[in-house]
């Protein structure tokens, strides 16, 4: 378990979104249901981020443009997150949707789900599921396995929540957003958003599932 180190070799993928993995690094993880964000909603946070973007002179077409709102001065970096990254969370927190994860049975699956290979294939340290959206913290020696194991999270998920609920059809949100952890401070700040969640998002008692490492190692 370590944090992200520009110095060190780094996968970039790009599909709809870009994908940062590396080699042990700490990796901040959402993904939610395909109902969580209405079209509109969505167009419109795209539209005001890729103005802001461009404004700053970071073209959003380009694989590399998360590495350039990392490289900009703080304030226009914090300004970036606090316009975008925030109320990417609190569109999320509103609860557009079914939420069906509130019910407990269908956050269990998910729950095992990310649990099933912990320790083998990668390090869990923390996560939260929410009534629409998960997050979670982790760790994956293998920086190519990040994205084939998010896939393989929400494909038996999916499949298992869809027979529950008798409905078909995909389930989750394609793509995944995804963060490098920098450093011990960040690393804190993200496990107190993640515990911090359900009271934020005005959940009751049992409408999220909360898991935390009791033996994961300091960074």
């Amino acid at each position: 378990m370590r944090f992200f180190n520009p110095h060190d070799d780094l996968l970039i993928t790009q599909r709809k979104l870009p994908h940062w993995a590396q080699d042990g690094a700490v990796v901040f993880i959402t993904w939610r249901t395909l109902d969580s964000m209405p079209q509109e909603v969505l167009e419109g946070w795209r539209a005001e981020r890729n103005r802001w973007l461009v404004a700053h002179d970071i073209d959003p077409t380009l694989p590399g443009w998360k590495a350039q709102v990392q490289d900009l001065p703080l304030e226009q970096m914090t300004e970036y997150h606090e316009q975008f990254t925030t109320k990417w969370h609190e569109h999320l927190d509103l609860g557009h949707g079914a939420c069906v994860l509130r019910q407990p049975e269908l956050a269990q699956i998910v729950r095992d789900s990310l649990l099933y290979f912990d320790g083998d294939r990668y390090e869990m340290l923390d996560f939260v599921i929410m009534p629409n959206h998960v997050h979670l913290l982790a760790c994956f020696p293998d920086k190519a396995a990040l994205l084939e194991q998010c896939e393989s999270w929400k494909h038996f998920t999916g499949v298992q929540i869809n027979r529950r609920l008798g409905t078909k059809g995909r389930f989750w949100q394609q793509d995944a957003f995804d963060h490098l952890v920098r450093h011990e401070a960040q690393f804190r700040r993200l496990q107190r958003y993640i515990a911090e969640n359900p009271a934020h998002a005005g959940l009751r008692s049992g409408e999220a599932l909360r898991w935390k490492s009791s033996h994961h190692r300091s960074a």
